[in-house]
């Protein structure tokens, strides 16, 4: 069974993992995630024994998604909002804009925006439930390293005005996230 190594934006979302798990906090937005994970990666030599857990805080794209299930949910497929994909298979190219990483129907909308615009938010939820800045890079680099990788996103807020005040929510998800290591991991 392969060792988790915990995967953070930031190290508030990560603040209450428990002590003896591998932790990598690589930094906001998908460049950040990706380079640093990619980084990681490449440095080790146990990548056969190695899955890629990201744990860290979403926007809920859809009312009423904070109460159900706790608001704490695995995602079954992460999407790139930020490119345009027809475009690039226009072009002839494969934009791997939407990537499988789990059985759960929850979908997961990873863009460099943070969203507070309420049509931003409108137009995902027709795709997502849910909407981050980094699960996307991750997935994406785990895939190509061809490492195992598993995305849990608690909501710390709606999406909207009120993701302004995520410094002040964060740890309450911080809370929930280091209790589901402890519990699953």
């Amino acid at each position: 069974m392969p060792r988790p190594l915990i995967v953070a934006a930031t190290a508030a979302e990560a603040v209450h993992v428990p002590a003896g798990f591998e932790l990598l906090v690589t930094g906001l937005g998908k460049t950040a995630a990706a380079t640093s994970l990619a980084r990681h990666l490449a440095g080790r030599t146990d990548l056969a024994d190695v899955e890629v857990v990201n744990i860290g805080t979403a926007g809920a794209l859809r009312d009423g998604l904070l109460d159900e299930s706790g608001g704490l949910f695995e995602i079954g497929t992460v999407f790139n909002h930020d490119i345009n994909a027809d475009a690039i298979r226009a072009l002839g190219y494969d934009p791997r804009e939407r990537l499988v990483v789990g059985e759960s129907p929850t979908v997961l909308a990873t863009g460099d925006v943070f969203v507070t615009d309420p049509i931003v938010r409108t137009r995902l939820a027709e795709q997502a439930h849910l909407v981050d800045m980094e699960g996307y890079a991750f997935a994406y680099v785990a895939q190509e390293f061809g490492v195992p990788v598993r995305l849990i996103k608690h909501v710390s807020d709606n999406a909207d005005e009120s993701a302004l005040e995520w410094v002040a929510m964060v740890d309450r998800s911080a809370q929930v996230l280091g209790a589901w290591v402890a519990d699953h991991l």
